[in-house]
């Protein structure tokens, strides 16, 4: 069955080992963020990244219409680029998609979202950020029918044609759920669910579906929302997923023999 690998864009991703490693391997789909390189062309061009942390405790990069166009540029241009490129140079050949194309990422645009702001909840102005409702697989199955890695990336389109970003994380959850995957690997600059963050020690090694709302409170920052996706995809049958480190050397093995914490 079809392995979904989602690699983060923050500072202390390693990309170099986890493309090493899928490049041995044919059976995937590959879903990337980008936020690093997001920020840094958001700073370059005058358009600084901006965050808001919603009543629930999740962090989300603002998205006006401003940012909106950074995103775009950074992910599915250069971020994507360079990830087909490099897996080209390992002899993958690989097809860059972002949600938009062929619809393959179908989203709503959220409506009210609010952020927390000196202790008041406060609406999220100019907000053009997307909530994932489907995925039309029916590319990504043509593709890899046909010996093609897709790497696919936000942003997502809604029903009415307009471009919103969405959570790449989510993201990935959305895309195995679609595709029937056996296992989600969320690859990132942690271990994996840690009991506190700043202790790579406190790993938690496995989490079963019925503990995982006991969990969540453990998931601060970014983090929640890779438990969050982890969440969606068992709920849409996925057998397995894990959070792991991407350094070191194969990352994505690594997190299959059970290396970060383990969602079943």
């Amino acid at each position: 069955m079809t392995l979904v690998v989602k690699v983060g864009g923050a500072a202390g991703n390693a990309v170099a080992p986890t493309l090493d490693d899928l490049a041995r391997r044919s059976d995937y789909v590959l879903v990337h963020g980008g936020s690093d390189e997001v920020d840094r062309l958001g700073t370059a061009l005058g358009r600084p990244s901006e965050f808001y942390t919603s009543p629930s405790g999740v962090v989300s990069r603002k998205s006006d219409p401003a940012h909106l166009e950074v995103v775009v540029l950074a992910l599915a241009g250069k971020v994507q680029t360079a990830l087909v490129a490099a897996l080209a140079a390992r002899g993958v050949r690989a097809v860059g998609l972002s949600g938009v194309d062929g619809g393959l990422l179908r989203a709503r645009r959220k409506e009210g979202a609010r952020e927390v702001v000196d202790g008041r909840v406060l609406r999220v102005p100019e907000d053009w950020s997307g909530t994932i409702e489907s995925v039309d697989a029916t590319v990504l199955r043509a593709l890899l029918s046909a010996g093609l890695v897709p790497v696919v990336g936000p942003p997502a389109v809604t029903a009415r044609g307009e471009v919103v970003n969405v959570d790449a994380d989510r993201a990935a959850a959305a895309v195995a759920v679609a595709l029937g995957a056996s296992d989600l690997v969320l690859l990132t600059n942690v271990p994996g669910l840690l009991r506190e963050p700043a202790d790579p020690s406190t790993i938690v090694r496995e989490v079963d579906r019925a503990s995982l709302d006991e969990v969540l409170p453990l998931a601060a920052g970014r983090m929640r929302k890779k438990v969050l996706a982890a969440q969606e995809a068992l709920r849409g049958g996925v057998r397995r997923v894990v959070i792991a480190s991407s350094q070191g050397p194969s990352p994505v093995a690594r997190a299959l023999d059970g290396g970060g914490t383990v969602f079943r």
